[in-house]
């Protein structure tokens, strides 16, 4: 399989559609508070680098980081089409968003996810990747729905 990744294209109409189906997605595992995920328009603010995985000309995943301060950026928006899970997008996804911010000196990544069993796939991915719970960080408070997780680079 050959994926392809670029920043994201937000006059593709296919990419909205994709982001609102993991908001979607999302909306049943956890209360609106305990929901962390970045609407369309929060991924176009400047600070946030979205990524697509493109297979074709089809989108099969997404992956951002955003600055929370200088050398510290959270990930955010990561989802791969539920048709090609487990086929290793994601992880190369991870890699790639991994090396773009080594690539600009960025020392530590941090993320939350949900607690809860439908996150269990993605907490085994970041563990696998070095990444280590934590406590909350930057805006977060302690919430028995989130996992917090950081890396340093």
């Amino acid at each position: 399989m050959t994926i392809e990744f670029r920043r994201a294209d937000f006059d593709d109409a296919r990419l909205g559609s994709f982001l609102q189906a993991y908001l979607d997605e999302l909306a049943p595992t956890a209360p609106p508070e305990s929901r962390h995920a970045l609407d369309f328009s929060a991924l176009q603010r400047p600070g946030v680098r979205l990524f697509v995985a493109y297979e074709g000309s089809d989108i099969v995943g997404t992956g951002a980081l955003a600055v929370m301060e200088p050398g510290h950026e959270e990930l955010k928006s990561m989802r791969t089409d539920p048709a090609r899970r487990g086929a290793g997008i994601a992880s190369r996804m991870l890699y790639h968003l991994l090396a773009d911010a080594r690539s600009r000196r960025v020392r530590r990544i941090s993320l939350d996810t949900g607690s809860m069993d439908f996150f269990r796939p993605a907490r085994a991915l970041y563990r696998k990747a070095g990444f280590e719970v934590c406590d909350p960080y930057g805006r977060h408070v302690p919430d028995p729905n989130t996992v917090y997780m950081t890396l340093a680079l």
